[in-house]
């Protein structure tokens, strides 16, 4: 039998998972020192880095006992992106808490900051909205494509394909619910930050 140290991150998941406490032990050892960098690297407070650090493997934890993990690549990564939800959410948060005293002086910086990690999110958003839209079948993706990126009525959509509003709006339905299932499954937040 092979010991804890021998073992990928990924069967130690599964491991744990199936009940292993020590496997999810080994498995936080290994793995914390890279998510809290990252999440240190999002949010550049320690504090709000060890609130956000403790959320995500709350939710990682729960996700596992849940059943929401399949061992589908690295398990770093799916935790990373947990971390990455979990900021965006507490970011989200207490954005509307933070007051702006123009007498200090960097807040010039930490407000084009804010709004440099606003366009990145976003951009993720748009990329992983992109790449889910390229995931559904033809005339779903077409639906989708004209609806949300040329902003087309639905009049105008079922003009265009040669099928009936009713149709178009089906097909839209589909593409949403497809779109819905495969961000669940891959764990994105879609959200726009404004």
């Amino acid at each position: 039998m092979s010991t804890f140290k021998e073992m990928t991150d990924e069967q130690l998941a599964l491991l744990y998972i199936d009940g292993n406490n020590k496997a999810f032990d080994e498995l936080l050892a290994r793995i914390k020192d890279k998510i809290f960098s990252y999440v240190y690297y999002l949010t550049k407070d320690e504090d709000m880095a060890n609130d956000v650090f403790q959320d995500t493997f709350v939710k990682a934890i729960m996700k596992l006992k849940n059943g929401q993990y399949t061992d589908s690549g690295k398990f770093v990564y799916w935790v990373m992106r947990i971390a990455h939800n979990v900021f965006v959410d507490h970011y989200r948060d207490v954005k509307g808490e933070r007051i702006v005293d123009i007498n200090k002086n960097n807040d010039i910086q930490n407000l084009k900051e804010i709004n440099r990690e606003n366009e990145m999110v976003n951009e993720q958003v748009r990329q992983d909205v992109t790449r889910l839209m390229n995931a559904l079948p033809e005339t779903q993706r077409e639906v989708a494509f004209m609806r949300y990126f040329q902003q087309m009525s639905f009049k105008e959509i079922a003009e265009e394909t040669g099928v009936s509003i009713n149709t178009s709006l089906g097909r839209m339905r589909y593409a949403l619910i497809n779109m819905r299932k495969l961000s669940h499954k891959h764990n994105l937040n879609l959200t726009l930050e404004l």
